[in-house]
């Protein structure tokens, strides 16, 4: 009632406490810095918007989005199946397994970043922005 009678004009504005104004102006800084950082390091993470937004929607729906090879794990794939089909035993397909080998890896290191980036760091974030700011203001 105090607030749509002070927006008619039929009463005065309440007046904050200064240090008041202060808290609530750095928690909406405060904010705003944790959604620029929060949408950048989804982006980090995931640099294709479709697929950002395939996962978004699988969250919306409570689904796990189907699990596919990350960029590394298929290069590595094709390296391994390509020095099978040369032979092991030559130096280039052997060499070609080795690389395939390791690619596989980074891809697998690759994909638990991304699994604890998201757990640890933007889940956290994602709390702040959805609960504790909510309750400041």
């Amino acid at each position: 009632l105090q607030f749509t009678e002070e927006k008619l004009g039929q009463a005065e504005k309440t007046e904050l406490d200064a240090h008041l104004e202060n808290l609530l102006s750095k928690a909406e800084c405060t904010k705003l810095w944790t959604e620029k950082i929060m949408k950048q390091t989804e982006v980090l993470l995931q640099p294709n918007p479709n697929a950002r937004i395939e996962e978004f929607v699988y969250e919306k729906l409570d689904r796990k989005a189907p699990s596919r090879m990350n960029n590394p794990e298929l290069l590595g794939q094709y390296m391994i199946e390509a020095g099978n089909e040369f032979g092991p035993g030559t130096a280039y397909g052997n060499a070609l397994i080795k690389c395939g080998e390791t690619q596989k890896r980074i891809g697998t290191a690759d994909r638990e970043l991304i699994q604890t980036s998201a757990i640890n760091f933007l889940t956290p974030l994602r709390n702040f922005i959805e609960g504790d700011y909510k309750t400041i203001t």
